[in-house]
């Protein structure tokens, strides 16, 4: 394997693939940072322009866009309490509530840390243990599905803030909103209150938009409305990569980065789900757990580290088996595909030259995505020092066009809007829009995997502690659940 990585360094001798991969990587960062334009998104509008390409550098610049993008999403969400991708919902926890206490710069820095640490040990993951993580995500079926979508809602109790009960109520309510739409068993539609646009469910980017930034945006008219005096600026000093904090947490990013290269290998969970996971077992590892989403640097680098190590999980199924583990896995597929590599267990046997080049593409993407981040670092925090007045018009107008151009439709603006209204509201009584989130990615997930395992094994609901795999997210559900009741025994007991 060693011989086979320093053989594919000889197409590196070709300034063109740094550029192609530098460019890439620079417009990755900012279709992340963008409220409605997914990593996804950005590959699929980049993807015609690498047909003329070699291979390396047309996947080199399809790998930096997707580094970016997913990188890019923490840029928001520290700042401005808006996720620029699904998976960096998490990242909202503990970034903003730092950026807010007067530390942004510090709240970016680990980021843009954590974040390259993630990406880097997603490369050693995806280029050292392919073969095994591929076999092992070859076992999953609908049971080990459903009982890693009840795992994934334990970790509602992590997110729920100061009331868990409030936590539950928001995530039931997620789970309520996955179902709407056509059953996708029986075909009969339900809980559409007779709207055909809902007939295919609800949108999840429109929805998320709403839920955080234009919830956000109606919050801060609020209150503007009823602040009185000038506007108060937050000091931006400060505003560089934070190394020497982020590698004291070497427990919290070696775990996080692995169970985000673990669970992005596994075909349709998603980086929102890994970062989540990340949060849950840091804060449970911890010392200090009373200080999650109060700005605290485990909860950052935690989610930030496991949102990197996504990337390179989700292409382990994509390379070795030709099956992506999310959907912009699938897009670059698609674009393996149209430079004639078929991809698969042969593609690193007929192709090994190309196959370790994009590998080693893939690393040089994350450290372009370091460095465009680390020199543009206090840059991007220039942006609180924007008026309010000023930034919330131009972010309520990105929404609009970002959920409008993800259908098309419509209905779209409307599901933003209904989303905006209700997140504002969530806000304001004290309830988190994170479980609500939660409940709408694995509500569908477990309920669909549930029927299915149903019907494939004539109702036999022992199945579910048969399987191995199913056994083992079901007992971690329980400690999941039973963790926190045994730490308040045992404070209380102190």
């Amino acid at each position: 394997m060693f011989m086979q990585f320093v053989h594919s360094f000889d197409a590196f001798l070709e300034p063109t693939i740094f550029l192609a991969i530098a460019a890439g990587t620079v417009l990755g960062l900012i279709f992340g940072s963008l409220p409605g334009l997914t990593a996804t998104m950005g590959i699929a509008l980049l993807l015609p322009l690498t047909f003329s390409m070699q291979p390396i550098s047309g996947m080199g610049m399809l790998f930096g866009m997707y580094c970016g993008a997913i990188s890019g999403g923490s840029i928001p969400a520290a700042l401005l309490n808006i996720p620029g991708t699904p998976s960096s919902v998490a990242t909202t926890l503990d970034a903003y509530p730092m950026s807010k206490r007067g530390e942004p710069g510090r709240a970016l820095g680990l980021c843009v840390v954590a974040s390259f640490i993630g990406g880097i040990i997603s490369v050693l993951v995806f280029a050292l243990l392919s073969p095994i993580i591929a076999k092992a995500a070859l076992e999953f079926s609908a049971v080990e599905y459903f009982s890693l979508g009840i795992f994934g809602l334990t970790i509602i109790a992590s997110v729920s803030g100061q009331s868990i009960v409030k936590g539950l109520v928001a995530g039931l309510i997620g789970v309520l909103i996955s179902l709407i739409g056509i059953d996708s068993l029986s075909g009969i539609v339900r809980l559409t209150a007779d709207i055909p646009d809902l007939i295919g469910g609800v949108d999840f980017m429109p929805a998320l938009i709403g839920l955080f930034a234009l919830s956000q945006i109606i919050g801060d008219i609020v209150s503007s409305r009823n602040a009185k005096g000038a506007e108060v600026k937050i000091k931006v000093d400060n505003a560089y990569p934070r190394f020497k904090e982020t590698f004291g947490l070497w427990r919290v990013w070696s775990v996080s980065s692995v169970i985000g290269s673990l669970v992005g290998a596994v075909p349709g969970a998603g980086g929102s789900i890994a970062s989540f996971l990340a949060y849950d077992v840091a804060k449970r590892q911890s010392k200090t757990p009373e200080k999650f989403q109060t700005g605290h640097n485990e909860g950052i680098v935690a989610c930030e580290s496991a949102n990197n190590g996504m990337t390179g999980g989700a292409l382990i199924p994509m390379m070795t088996l030709g099956i992506p583990g999310d959907a912009s896995a699938a897009v670059l597929m698609g674009g393996l595909l149209i430079h004639g590599l078929q991809p698969g267990p042969l593609l690193f046997q007929d192709h090994a030259d190309i196959a370790y080049g994009i590998i080693i593409a893939f690393l040089i993407a994350n450290i372009f995505m370091f460095c465009f981040q680390a020199v543009g670092i206090k840059l991007f925090v220039k942006v609180l020092q924007i008026p309010r007045s000023f930034l919330m018009p131009f972010i309520l107008v990105m929404c609009i066009v970002g959920a409008y151009g993800i259908s098309g439709s419509l209905t779209s603006a409307w599901i933003l809007l209904f989303f905006g209204i209700f997140g504002y509201f969530l806000n304001r009584y004290g309830f988190s829009s994170a479980p609500v989130v939660l409940g709408m990615i694995l509500g569908y997930m477990v309920e669909s995997n549930f029927r299915r395992s149903m019907a494939m094994y004539d109702s036999d609901w022992t199945i579910f502690f048969s399987h191995p795999i199913s056994l083992g997210f079901i007992l971690l559900s329980v400690v999941s659940i039973l963790l926190p009741f045994y730490y308040r025994y045992k404070s209380a007991k102190k």
